[in-house]
């Protein structure tokens, strides 16, 4: 380094102690107040001016500021903060740049925000720091604080600078002050009595001498600084730091831990916390005012210290935890009866603080810094994917787990996320982030090893592809992303090897997608499935969960019981406790291990079969999976349609739920809350008329589509056509969706407005039955249909509730299907077979089958035109001569 260059503290006996700083060092003053501190960094000021230095000041606390600012200053500053076309709020003023940043913003902004200003400022730069117990103030914990300095610190080192940073004594954790000290150069602790100051150096990296970690004493008016030897001098030195350490006896826990204990004590006393509610459900719940207004209006003090008391580490709860447990307040309060039928809850919560702690301590915030970057959002999250999977814990944190894993037992749990930015208005992040079982069976090493490995898979699901294409598509990708769990036991019962709740599903308070008629009175809709609840929310192999128009609950979709059987559940997913792990069973083994009131809530007679046996003379029974005798439970659907709308009503808007009901005897049953979020639905206003055309109709469908109304020219068609699709080799058929993803990708950096026909179903597990896409392949679409195609047994799903259709319906996205009946009216397949394959012009290297299966067509004059009326559920797209 030009570094270890010796620099000016603008106190010469001081330069003379400390061998002097250097370039390249981080000092921390620990004072007991600012004032304290202005003696020595006033001069560091005056001399780095003088010396003609690059003197930075980052201003971020709500105390005094340390170089003197006015009220027109302050109008500057937010005048720059305000105008679009500059980066940071900045001014210059005698011989100093002045940057304000909030620390409202969260770790992530703020710390991206200063290190983007060390990066500008450069090589060489002195900065001051407004005091880090501000931002214990802002993140209401040290832990933070401690991540901000350890990354922030040697960031500054590689850069040659100087920076002092004040910090107050007595306010942080002893864990978090001796973090603080490890990493910076040197740490100074600073007391005053009357007209003079001691100065106890505490580290001094790469300097010694034999006086220099004594006491010394400072007269600011005279100058002087001299080191304390004489027996009488040392013992007024400890008196001083005795008298100013009496609060230390709190230090032993964190600033966050600290205020919720304070708080309890309070509340046990009698005393008004109503201030500290506040605080609590904005330190605890949520920062998003929609939620937390609903919070404050459910929650009771008792409630934020019993979330307190099950929360591991510090830090929010995060949205699905927060939506869960205010669901679970507004049944309690808003219908008791209800309430006193669900099943308990005894979640845990992992703070949203860990999230940023365990990447500090893997030293993987320099990859985190890139992937916030343009050039390295896609490149850097790969490689921050990797990392968090294979990051370790400490073992202060390993003890805590176990605590988690001591209260459940060998019960199977699940570790779900719940980010800052999921399950609130307006995003809902479905399926975007991991949720892992753990059947949590086997020595407590073993069940700890698991539920680390599930705690590290759903951190580095907030860099899977999908979730960062979504919060690309929904601005978020600047946005702090922060990663709390929930940490749920797993409802339902245990069969021998197998664990699973008789049924599961999803809720909707309201669906768009009913019978034109029906919409008037529109209580929602339900899926329905036996086992765990996976098979509700995931597009997979044979398997159609129940529909149920809670309006009309036996109503049917399908029109003779062999269709209701050939789309029914083939196959339930459940914890295997042998394998331990999640498996799938065929219905019929697992109806064969569940009793018997069990097996009559969940199937139907296939009437039709039976008789045809009992006409050649065989008593037979044949039954398939759609939770028949629940939803003939006049109870249960009476049940969650009071739960569906009682909460829509409690949110003012429309929600979806997740829930698992277990059965007994005499069709009882109970239902266990376990998420709730608002739900994103495709509305519109627009009024659109579908015109009447004769000729180069491309399809024309009517009650086969989801989506908003609307009218648009497409630029761009991707068809699959499905008879190549079927023949192509199936070991080779997931290449496709690598295809779809070149063309997704394509049509997003050329600015195509596109539509894509696949066949079969979009996003299923198994290739056979359609392309097994993830959201990030086809986010860039404004048209997706589904294509029937009998021939090979592709056959569509307008998967209502399921994540993919969340995702469709939050992206605004039209998704169609092309059934071979009478809703089709018109498909002409071979409209455009004389157009040019523009595929190759995508990618000249693949296989001559995927160019015959996959055409791209170009239609850069407008002319094909696509339109969608929701009222009347009718789909026109033609040619436009």
């Amino acid at each position: 380094m030009s570094s270890f260059e010796r620099i000016k503290s603008g106190i010469p006996p001081l330069d003379k102690t400390l061998d002097n700083i250097r370039l390249g060092d981080n000092v921390v003053w620990q004072v007991s107040n600012l004032e304290e501190f202005s003696y020595f960094v006033e001069p560091f000021v005056r001399e780095a001016v003088k010396d003609s230095k690059n003197m930075v000041y980052i201003h971020f606390g709500q105390n005094k500021p340390l170089v003197d600012l006015t009220e027109e200053d302050y109008k500057n500053l937010n005048k720059e903060r305000e105008n679009p076309d500059t980066e940071f709020s900045m001014i210059y003023k005698e011989g100093v740049k002045i940057y304000e940043v909030n620390p409202d913003n969260l770790f992530e902004s703020f710390t991206l925000e200063v290190h983007k200003i060390i990066e500008k400022e450069g090589k060489g730069a002195y900065f001051v720091f407004d005091s880090l117990s501000e931002l214990q103030s802002a993140w209401s914990t040290d832990l933070m604080m401690g991540n901000f300095f350890k990354v922030t610190c040697p960031y500054l080192f590689t850069l040659d600078t100087v920076a002092y940073f004040p910090i107050i004594r007595g306010k942080h954790s002893f864990d978090a002050i001796a973090k603080i000290s490890e990493t910076t150069q040197l740490f100074l602790d600073i007391y005053s009595k009357d007209d003079y100051l001691f100065i106890h150096p505490l580290k001094v990296w790469n300097r010694y001498s034999q006086n220099m970690f004594l006491g010394h004493k400072y007269e600011p008016k005279t100058g002087k600084l001299k080191a304390l030897t004489d027996g009488l001098e040392v013992s007024e030195f400890y008196r001083v730091i005795n008298d100013a350490s009496v609060y230390h006896n709190e230090q032993n826990t964190d600033s966050w831990e600290r205020f919720f204990e304070k708080t309890m004590l309070e509340y046990q006393n009698g005393k008004d916390i109503q201030d500290k509610c506040d605080q609590m459900c904005y330190m605890l719940m949520t920062k998003q005012e929609d939620m937390a207004v609903k919070v404050r209006e459910y929650f009771t003090a008792e409630d934020y210290f019993s979330v307190y008391d099950r929360v591991v580490g510090s830090g929010m709860i995060g949205g699905k935890a927060c939506g869960m447990l205010l669901a679970r307040k507004i049944i309690e309060h808003d219908k008791p009866e209800i309430y006193r039928g669900f099943e308990p809850d005894d979640s845990f919560y992992i703070g949203s603080d860990l999230f940023y702690t365990y990447i500090v301590s893997n030293d993987l915030w320099d990859i985190r810094v890139q992937q916030r970057t343009k050039e390295g959002y896609y490149s850097a999250g790969r490689e921050l994917e990797e990392g968090l999977k294979n990051g370790e814990f400490t073992d202060d944190i390993k003890e805590k787990f176990k605590r988690i894993l001591d209260y459940f037992g060998q019960s199977p749990i699940i570790v779900r996320s719940s980010s800052f930015l999921e399950d609130g208005y307006g995003n809902a992040f479905a399926g975007k982030y991991e949720s892992i079982f753990c059947v949590n069976r086997g020595p407590i090493e073993q069940r700890l090893e698991e539920f680390e490995n599930a705690v590290k898979r759903v951190y580095a699901s907030t860099m899977n592809i999908s979730a960062l294409e979504y919060r690309k598509l929904k601005h978020l990708d600047d946005k702090d992303e922060q990663m709390a769990l929930l940490v749920q036991r797993v409802s339902g019962s245990y069969y021998g090897d197998y664990f699973f709740p008789t049924a599961a599903g999803v809720g909707f308070s309201y669906s768009p997608y009913l019978p034109l008629e029906e919409r008037s009175a529109n209580n929602g809709m339900l899926r329905l499935v036996m086992g765990l609840g996976t098979k509700a929310v995931d597009r997979t192999q044979k398997d159609y969960p129940r529909i149920v128009n809670v309006n009309r609950p036996r109503a049917q979709t399908q029109p003779n019981v062999a269709k209701r059987h050939e789309f029914s559940q083939h196959y339930l997913d459940l914890l295997n406790l042998k394998k331990i792990q999640i498996d799938e069973l065929d219905v019929e083994d697992g109806l064969k291990i569940v009793p018997r009131y069990a097996k009559q809530a969940l199937v139907e007679h296939d009437t039709e079969a039976e008789r045809l046996y009992l006409d050649r003379g065989q008593h037979r029974e044949i039954v398939f999976v759609n939770c028949n005798g629940l939803v003939n439970n006049s109870k249960f659907i009476n049940l969650m349609k009071e739960v569906l709308s009682t909460l829509q009503k409690a949110y003012d808007y429309p929600v979806d739920i997740e829930y698992t009901v277990n059965v007994g005897e005499n069709h009882s049953f109970v239902v266990n809350l376990l998420q709730c979020r608002p739900l994103q639905v495709s509305k519109s206003d627009e009024k659109i008329e579908i015109p009447e055309v004769t000729d180069n109709i491309y399809f024309h469908i009517k009650d086969s589509s989801m989506g908003r109304s609307r009218m648009e020219d497409i630029d761009t068609l991707v068809y699959v056509h499905p008879y190549y699709y079927y023949h192509y080799p199936y070991s080779e058929k997931p290449k496709i969706r690598n295809v779809i993803g070149k063309i997704n990708k394509y049509c997003r950096e050329n600015n195509r407005n596109s539509m894509l026909i696949v066949p079969g179903r979009l996003g299923t597990s198994s290739p056979e039955l359609g392309i097994p896409a993830v959201f990030a392949d086809i986010s860039n679409f404004s048209v997706i249909l589904e294509e029937s195609y009998s021939q090979a047994g592709y056959e569509p799903e307008l998967s209502l509730g399921s994540h993919m259709f969340q995702d469709l319906v939050e992206t605004d996205i039209y998704y169609g299907a092309l059934f071979e009946d009478e809703n089709r009216l018109e498909f002409n397949r071979d409209l455009f077979k004389d157009y040019p394959n523009q595929l190759n012009k995508i990618d000249n290297e693949l296989d001559e089958d995927i160019y015959e299966m996959i055409h791209v067509y170009e239609f850069d004059n407008k002319n094909l035109k696509f339109y969608y009326d929701l009222e009347q559920d009718e789909t026109l797209c033609y040619l436009d001569k």
